[in-house]
């Protein structure tokens, strides 16, 4: 899996909705990105099946197989039964609806042992060549040993510099499960991201030092990280500036006072809480890691 993605997700409160998608993706591929993430509830899948046939027809890429795409289960596809039709949907870049946030009489118990079941099926069929988890806890991790007969390959969370996730890392990186780090910069312009990654005082004394910038600054530490990352922007000299992490480093100092930095989580999923459902508080939905 190649170390940088480029991610796809797109807000109704982002500047950059009225976008054009296909060509941003093709322009992507042109400057070097071969790591696309998508899920079924971005809307994007459908444009970055277009891209690929364009970058084929154009020569930027010689085969399909230079591409490694990520896409994602719904939470209202997370049942046994319906796990193989949302992939073959994914893969036909079937355009659906998906209610997000979801309504609270829709959030229901999950049967991850189930649901896993039939992510392995999936790979014995040969739909899927890996299958992963998101957003999942270190106790949600560990439960997965129990009944798992094939282990995650990835567990795509929320990692920054102000929330680093040592604890996961270190037990993914023990089990041989790839931690992928989305939301690197922030999520600046979501619903629920904000600025104090990119204003981050130490972040910014430590680009100005380095003649980087701070989003540079972050997707580097994170890489120094041993993670996956995956990072968006549309715009051609930000895809550029992004990828330009690999021909230097942070210094042990630098990565040190990264580490002090003080800790929260900010995407912490209030949507799927409810005094009438199964997760009644965000310390139940993260198992108490906020």
């Amino acid at each position: 899996m190649p170390v940088l993605g480029f991610g796809t997700a797109t807000f109704s409160n982002s500047s950059e909705k009225s976008v054009d998608e296909k060509k941003a993706m093709v322009e992507a591929i042109e400057r070097g990105y071969t790591h696309f993430d998508t899920a079924s509830l971005y809307g994007s899948e459908e444009a970055v099946g277009e891209a690929i046939q364009e970058a084929l027809i154009n020569g930027s890429i010689q085969s399909r197989q230079q591409l490694f795409i990520t896409s994602k289960l719904w939470s209202s596809d997370a049942h046994a039964q319906t796990v193989l039709p949302a992939l073959k949907k994914s893969l036909h870049a079937e355009p659906g609806h998906y209610d997000f946030p979801m309504k609270k009489e829709d959030v229901v118990p999950f049967d991850c042992k189930s649901v896993w079941a039939a992510m392995e099926d999936c790979h014995r069929l040969g739909l899927a060549k890996s299958i992963g988890v998101s957003n999942f806890s270190c106790n949600k991790i560990q439960d997965m040993f129990a009944f798992a007969t094939i282990l995650p390959a990835v567990n795509q969370v929320e990692m920054n510099p102000c929330w680093q996730q040592k604890r996961l890392i270190d037990l993914c990186k023990e089990k041989g499960i790839v931690v992928t780090a989305y939301s690197p910069l922030g999520a600046v312009g979501t619903s629920w991201g904000s600025n104090r990654v990119v204003d981050n005082p130490v972040l910014n004394d430590i680009a100005k030092a380095k003649g980087k910038t701070v989003p540079q600054v972050c997707l580097r530490w994170a890489y120094q990280q041993g993670v996956g990352i995956v990072v968006k922007s549309y715009r051609p000299e930000r895809m550029v500036e992004n990828r330009s992490i690999f021909d230097w480093e942070l210094s042990e100092e630098e990565c040190k006072k990264i580490s002090e930095i003080p800790q929260s989580r900010s995407n912490r999923g209030e949507q799927f809480v409810s005094e009438d459902g199964p997760i009644k508080s965000v310390e139940d939905l993260w198992d108490g890691e906020l």
